[in-house]
């Protein structure tokens, strides 16, 4: 037989691109899309992580960003976990994101400044790189060991 057949895997990982309002109220539908994305996977990472760090890189884009156009999310499920990107038109890179130690400590009692510690310290990895039409910023997460009943 020349074409694949029902029990081969799949060629390439299940992923999700959405444009989504350059506004906050895209942060509860970047929420939703990934615990949706998450649940088709039996053994997929932490759902509460990957939302909570979504929230944090859509947050970021929105609020850091010319309003230009939409952002992006994308959602890829990978055998090992997932990735999470967030594509906004904004070319500058996002500050102390891949930074071990940020130069100033992070006041914690301070409104803002704490998402991007959250995505490097809950992350398998993140990072960030040019695109086309400004950058994405990313992270992967783990797969979650199955649970043995």
């Amino acid at each position: 037989m020349n074409g694949p057949t029902l029990h081969e895997p799949p060629s390439a990982p299940a992923s999700w691109r959405v444009a989504l309002p350059h506004t906050s109220a895209a942060v509860p539908v970047a929420r939703a899309l990934v615990r949706s994305a998450l649940a088709e996977l039996e053994h997929s990472a932490d759902c509460d992580t990957a939302e909570l760090l979504t929230a944090e890189l859509v947050a970021n884009a929105v609020e850091h960003t010319a309003a230009d156009g939409p952002i992006e999310l994308v959602v890829e499920l990978l055998p090992t976990g997932c990735r999470v990107e967030v594509h906004d038109p904004d070319p500058e890179p996002p500050a102390d994101l891949t930074v071990p130690e940020s130069p100033e400590p992070v006041d914690p009692w301070q409104e803002h400044g704490r998402g991007l510690l959250l995505i490097r310290a809950l992350s398998s990895s993140c990072g960030h790189r040019p695109t086309a039409s400004g950058k994405a910023v990313w992270f992967r997460l783990a797969a979650l060991p199955p649970r043995y009943a």
